[in-house]
């Protein structure tokens, strides 16, 4: 899910206007964790100098729109409202740590209820989880899928009772203003778009490349895949992909895939990770063999501190931001959507990038 280079960023209050003046009316919401027993400290988007993401104006959104009186249910005040969220993977990854701060912060910042789970990248706990969650009276529902598919008996029970939901950086294979009300995430074919870019500059268009797929049954996957193919094979034919294996979005797991690589392929030419977890536990392994930053060349998507400190210290070329920030734009669709307004149904954000060029500037707005 992404597409243009994020040049700056702007307040929530900002963001609704431009977004009221695109057509594009969001909302979205989180909330403080009741059930976690974790504080508010582990650093907001605010803290990081960042208020949040930016709606993207090139985003490819369906352009459609959902409104409460289409999708069922009553108007209410967020303030007055319980709000649930459902993380999908144990907070090791420091994309879910910031995301899940950023839902935090942001529903303290509004005084807004907030109840909690973690799925601990189980699929099944995650839909017993959301179950809970509206048994504990969630009057709506912010939820970061862990796969794709599986979702109706949450559905269900949640359309039962007219509860919005709005997902986020991950979508599930149901209808838009029937079973859920938007996704917010990125353009994830552009970020596999942008990644493949990036590894054809780096090493010229030629050579064996490898790709540590992300874990199955979700559509990150499957389109930051898609995204990369699609533009080697238009605009690098020279450059072959000889190697996929999943690495789980796991830094161990990654490392271990990497492992048996230099194994079977030594010639290995570059290799795409499909997040930085991924990424980092590649440069863990060719650091084991022996290797020299720069022997092989390593491009990832999510814009970790660790990973941009990867492209300062020459084992990373390249990094495509996935911006974890959800909390002012997912409350923001909520509380437009619960007070009667239209949100569009994809809500497209935009993403940094990160190169030698940038990496030690921009250290800092790394998460």
């Amino acid at each position: 899910m992404k597409p243009t280079t994020l040049l700056s960023r702007t307040s929530a209050r900002t963001l609704v206007a431009a977004g009221l003046a695109a057509g594009l009316f969001f909302a979205a919401g989180c909330a403080k964790s009741e059930d976690d027993g974790s504080d508010d400290s582990g650093g907001s988007s605010q803290d990081r100098g960042d208020a949040g993401q930016e709606v993207s104006s090139s985003g490819k959104g369906s352009g459609k729109t959902c409104a409460i009186d289409a999708y069922g249910g009553k108007k209410l005040d967020l303030k007055n409202a319980t709000v649930g969220f459902s993380q999908s993977e144990k907070e090791a990854n420091p994309f879910r740590i910031a995301e899940t701060a950023s839902l935090r912060a942001e529903a303290k910042k509004r005084g807004v209820k907030l109840l909690t789970a973690n799925a601990q990248s189980q699929f099944s706990k995650q839909i017993s989880d959301v179950q809970d969650l509206i048994a504990k009276g969630a009057d709506v529902l912010v939820v970061a899928p862990l796969n794709s598919d599986g979702w109706e008996p949450v559905l269900r029970a949640a359309g039962a009772k007219h509860i919005p939901i709005v997902t986020i950086d991950r979508k599930i294979n149901a209808s838009a203003c029937k079973d859920y009300v938007s996704f917010i995430g990125s353009d994830f074919v552009e970020q596999g778009k942008r990644a493949a870019d990036r590894m054809i500059e780096t090493t010229g268009g030629k050579g064996k490349i490898a790709i540590l797929l992300g874990a199955a049954g979700n559509n990150v996957t499957t389109e930051r895949t898609k995204g990369f193919e699609d533009r080697i094979e238009e605009k690098a034919p020279d450059l072959k992909v000889v190697f996929k294996q999943t690495g789980e979005f796991a830094r161990e797991k990654g490392q271990q895939v990497t492992e048996q690589l230099i194994q079977s392929k030594p010639d290995i030419t570059g290799i795409y990770a499909e997040n930085d977890e991924m990424g980092l536990g590649a440069v863990n392994a060719l650091k084991g063999a022996g290797k020299k930053a720069g022997d092989v060349k390593i491009v990832t998507i999510d814009g970790t501190k660790g990973a941009v400190r990867g492209i300062v210290e020459g084992w990373i070329d390249g990094v495509i931001e996935s911006n974890p920030r959800f909390g002012p734009l997912a409350f923001q669709t909520l509380e437009t959507f619960t007070q009667g307004g239209k949100v569009a149904q994809d809500i497209v954000i935009k993403d940094n990038a990160y190169t030698k060029k940038n990496a030690a500037a921009d250290l800092g707005k790394a998460y």
